[in-house]
């Protein structure tokens, strides 16, 4: 098994989970989601009180899988913060690299509808917003095997920081940028030659590179970062590891109930399971099955697996030839 870091963001997860009241409205172009009137009160079916974080959801599938998982992150002294680590406390992950800092813990208020799993997130990022106080050279002190980084909200200077200590003390890199570096394109693409694992969606590879189709941006990525995953929703994924590429479709056409996290299962499934076995083929029949079950609970940790089931055959097809790559 392996030593992991995660950094990024935690945050409570407020879940509100309605059959009707949440239906979306179409106006013009757009659809507006929970067509509830001002001034009004809806009675809601359920509510759930979870924890996540793009950070702190990639450690549970690590320690859930065998792996000694360390979160790197901030949190506040607030009722949020002491949520966050009762939850790292429950699943065995390392806390002890966690920053308590003035301010107030992330928190995410989902509003879902139960009968489409559509939903819409309200976002408070709090001591999340900033990473500044995260020390790198903590690495040395750690000696991970793996850095999983997610967004840092744009710090790019923080990132490569992490990025050239964690290979200084033989660490490999898996990133899953987010909004705010995708905004910063140059100091980005410029990232990418210190990481060997590359997670995005189909969009968000599209802002970094030219390309429609999805082996186009899965081969312009590939010139960049030694394994690339590109996820695409209901549609499966593409990767790479620049000596095979498959098409994954999903592993269970079931309906999702919750989508939440299925992105960070993806990417930390394939790891946690690459990591173990070397296999690349099978790491990512793993990540396709951690994503599915994960669409399956309410909450970003409750489908998490945990590397001993068995796995049923899924659609999975080699690419012969990836054109672009070089």
């Amino acid at each position: 098994m392996s030593r992991m870091v995660t950094i990024g963001s935690a945050n409570q997860d407020i879940y509100l989970i309605d059959h009707d009241d949440f239906e979306s409205v179409e106006v013009g172009d757009v659809s507006i989601f929970g067509g509830l009137p001002i001034g009004t009160k809806a009675d809601i079916d359920k509510v759930c009180y979870l924890v996540g974080g793009s950070g702190v959801n990639p450690a549970v599938t690590f320690a859930r899988y065998g792996h000694e998982a360390i979160f790197m992150g901030n949190i506040a002294k607030d009722a949020a913060g002491e949520a966050v680590l009762a939850g790292l406390d429950t699943e065995d992950i390392d806390s002890s690299y966690v920053e308590t800092v003035p301010g107030r813990t992330g928190c995410h208020v989902v509003l879902l509808d139960a009968k489409t799993g559509a939903h819409t997130t309200l976002s408070y990022q709090g001591v999340s917003a900033k990473y500044d106080n995260l020390r790198a050279e903590e690495l040395e002190n750690i000696q991970p095997d793996w850095l999983y980084a997610t967004s840092l909200h744009g710090d790019m200077e923080k990132l490569l920081e992490f990025f050239e200590q964690a290979h200084a003390v033989g660490a490999k890199v898996m990133f899953n940028p987010g909004p705010q570096e995708l905004a910063k394109k140059a100091k980005l693409i410029g990232l990418l030659d210190e990481v060997d694992v590359l997670l995005v969606d189909k969009a968000e590879a599209a802002e970094i590179v030219p390309g429609v189709l999805l082996t186009e941006l899965l081969a312009h990525l590939a010139n960049y970062c030694p394994i690339v995953l590109i996820t695409d929703g209901v549609m499966g994924a593409i990767a790479t590891d620049r000596k095979e590429s498959y098409r994954l479709g999903v592993y269970e056409q079931k309906h999702v109930r919750d989508a939440t996290g299925a992105g960070d299962a993806f990417g930390s499934g394939f790891l946690a399971d690459f990591a173990e076995n070397g296999k690349f083929e099978r790491a990512l029949k793993f990540a396709a099955a951690n994503a599915a079950k994960v669409t399956q609970r309410y909450g970003a940790w409750a489908g998490i697996l945990t590397g001993d089931e068995e796995l049923h055959p899924m659609p999975i097809q080699k690419i012969e030839d990836l054109a672009g790559w070089n």
